[in-house]
């Protein structure tokens, strides 16, 4: 069973840059960030519309497969539980987090602390075609 992270706190959240995505802006809470033994990468993604409407979930992205997946959305300020299979990449935000972030060249992030500097950065360097990563040495 899958634990669920508190949910984003505003100072938590680290926006990246969808092209394409219309009026929405996308965010994912750093502190839910993690990794598992397995190289699933753990997140908090959040979607707001210029309208101010948001949209938070629980997700998963496999990386060697460009799987993802959803374990749980945020309704009324709790957690509900909506686990779907793992589907391949089909949304443009999922696809970005993915081979921008998390899982350049196909290769997960080794930590939560990874993720976050790739975010904080606008990308992973792996996913700009550098040949060495600066972050392995960190």
């Amino acid at each position: 069973m899958t634990k669920f992270p508190a949910l984003p706190e505003p100072t938590n959240l680290l926006e990246f840059n969808v092209i394409g995505a219309g009026d929405f802006r996308f965010y994912v809470d750093r502190a839910s960030l993690s990794v598992d033994t397995g190289g699933v990468v753990r997140y908090t993604l959040l979607a707001r519309s210029s309208g101010g409407v948001e949209n938070i979930t629980y997700e998963g992205a496999r990386c060697p497969s460009a799987e993802h997946r959803i374990y749980a959305v945020a309704s009324g300020g709790v957690w509900r539980a909506n686990p779907t299979g793992w589907r391949p990449l089909t949304q443009r935000w999922d696809a970005v987090l993915h081979r921008e972030f998390f899982c350049a060249q196909s290769v997960p992030i080794r930590d939560a602390a990874e993720g976050v500097r790739a975010l904080q950065d606008g990308g992973h360097p792996f996913s700009r075609g550098f040949s060495a990563d600066p972050y392995r040495s960190r």
